[in-house]
């Protein structure tokens, strides 16, 4: 007999970490879901934001939370904690989010392409 799977809920990954990693988390939410439809998956280690495939992967920490967002380019510049090419048309890089107003005009303009992305 196969042992039952676990399940994960978005408030296990909040355990534990200073109040604005949820304000960051319910800010990099809501902006997603003004740009339309998204659910979200509790995983083991992180959160998947998901339109019929994810535009974003939410990482918790202790004082911040980390962003994963796809591209179709490489994306650059200081904000960028670590960027990736994972496929011959994809790409993925990471931001770290310490504060809610770190969600501001570019890193919606990001989300928004990540979602695009992500029909």
């Amino acid at each position: 007999m196969s042992k039952p799977a676990e399940t994960y809920r978005v408030d296990d990954h909040l355990v534990g970490k200073d109040p604005s990693v949820r304000e960051v988390y319910n800010r990099v939410l809501s902006v997603l879901r003004d740009i339309g439809p998204v659910a979200e998956e509790a995983k083991k280690t992180s959160v998947h934001l998901v339109r019929t495939s994810a535009p974003a992967g939410v990482e918790m920490r202790k004082g911040y939370l980390l962003l994963n967002l796809k591209s179709d380019h490489r994306v650059t510049g200081p904000r960028v904690a670590k960027a990736e090419r994972v496929s011959a048309r994809r790409y993925h890089f990471k931001v770290k989010l310490r504060r809610p107003d770190e969600v501001d005009t570019e890193l919606e303009g990001w989300l928004r392409h990540a979602y695009d992305l992500s029909g």
